[in-house]
């Protein structure tokens, strides 16, 4: 069974989340071995954003409980509160909330581009580290191909935006960004998108960041209105200029009151990250911005994607369904195959047992194997059809497992544990 267990801008606040952040790889490697140890739990992955901080499993039971207490356990967070505030999403509505999380969706800003790419960051983490396989692996291509799908049939992702993007846009609210010197602290894959929408707005950027390399190869990038500088020089900077993007991976606050300056103009701090780096008193002169407070140019946005939006859950809906009959259907071939393997193997023993006993001769032995074979061929096609049929049907499940039971099949067929059945239904009428 798909599971997905949800904490995202909908349902937490930004304190919350910062808890239940995962910034660095050991943190995240140690929740999902935690998460594993759990005998019903076969596979799983962890999503950890600005907005979102999401478990996706695939599960032999129900067991939100104890993936929340080990979350709980390891951010150092109430149990209780968590599984208050959780969305918990099983099979049909775990894989349609997926879905929408790769198709940005369901994401702070609707048709960001971002979150694709942090998706299949976190499955290839998992997939690297052993904690997922094949279920979760059919479940995040058929995501990745689902997103890619509204992408290209829809206008959602068009002119794409981003909480940089937002952040720059209230920024543009508040003054001229053309031919300002706007600083830049972090030289990641966020700071490098407010580092070009603040670029295209006409600012001259500095990038402030620990590993002077990658601040470089950063401004290489960007051409001729970046500079660079370490981030030990934060202070100078902080008492020097009006505005301030940070996004860093820092697990506190980089920028404090106690590094500020009074001045007698206004300083802009917009805070992208999550935990956050900015922790600073505001007043007259100091506004900060953090993640949630971008929430009125999102709901602009959304409303301007409304439509599109609607496109694209149609989209997801007709894709939800689509993954389903893919597992259905590599499901009933086995089961077909099974049958008819059983079927076959009862009739070569008959018949060696009726040889053997004199019942016929040997000289009728091929005679009576074609007729065998017509016999239990014309038997099975009737079920073999109805079997197909519900190719895609959600009984289609009942009828599987009952079919199991009466024919005492294996539950574990080897056709179960492949992207694709090799088993060929139309053309495996032959006995041999």
């Amino acid at each position: 069974m798909y599971y997905c267990i949800s904490f995202t801008h909908k349902n937490t606040d930004l304190a919350l989340r910062e808890k239940l952040s995962f910034s660095d790889e050991k943190k995240k490697k140690e929740f999902l071995k935690i998460v594993k140890t759990n005998e019903n739990i076969d596979e799983c992955l962890l999503i950890s954003t600005c907005n979102r901080v999401e478990i996706v499993a695939f599960v032999k039971t129900l067991c939100a409980e104890f993936i929340i207490a080990s979350l709980a356990l390891l951010c150092d967070s109430d149990k209780k509160i968590l599984l208050q505030k959780a969305d918990i999403f099983q099979d049909q509505a775990a894989i349609h909330h997926l879905f929408s999380v790769a198709s940005s969706l369901d994401s702070l800003v609707v048709g960001e581009t971002q979150i694709a790419g942090q998706l299949k960051d976190a499955f290839v983490f998992a997939l690297e580290n052993n904690f997922c396989a094949i279920h979760l692996s059919r479940a995040l291509h058929s995501a990745f191909k689902c997103a890619a799908k509204v992408r290209n049939e829809t206008q959602i992702s068009k002119n794409p935006i981003s909480v940089a993007s937002v952040a720059v846009t209230k920024a543009k609210e508040l003054a001229n960004l053309s031919q300002k010197q706007v600083i830049i602290i972090g030289a990641g894959e966020m700071g490098e998108l407010a580092a070009r929408h603040l670029i295209a707005a006409g600012a001259r950027v500095i990038i402030l960041n620990r590993n002077l390399q990658k601040a470089k190869d950063l401004c290489e990038k960007l051409g001729t209105l970046s500079q660079y500088d370490s981030l030990e020089n934060l202070k100078q900077y902080l008492n020097q200029y009006e505005f301030f993007f940070s996004a860093t991976n820092a697990s506190y606050a980089i920028i404090t009151s106690k590094l500020l300056q009074d001045l007698p103009y206004k300083r802009y701090f917009f805070d992208l990250a999550v935990p956050r780096d900015i922790d600073l008193n505001e007043s007259e002169n100091i506004c900060v911005f953090s993640v949630d407070d971008l929430k009125l140019v999102v709901q602009k946005n959304l409303a301007l994607r409304e439509q599109e939006a609607r496109m694209a859950y149609s989209i997801i809906g007709n894709e939800t369904a689509e993954f389903f009959s893919y597992l259905n259907d590599l499901a009933l071939a086995p089961i077909i195959k099974a049958i008819r393997l059983q079927a076959k193997q009862y009739a070569h023993t008959q018949l060696e047992l009726a040889l053997k006993k004199g019942y016929l001769k040997k000289s009728d032995k091929e005679e009576a194997r074609k007729l065998i074979h017509q016999v239990f061929k014309a038997f099975l096609h009737k079920p073999t059809m109805n079997l197909k049929q519900l190719q895609g049907k959600v009984q289609s499940d009942t009828v599987i497992n009952a079919m199991r039971y009466v024919f005492d099949l294996k539950t574990d067929l080897e056709g179960l544990n492949q992207y694709k059945c090799e088993f060929n239904m139309e053309n495996n009428d032959e006995m041999d």
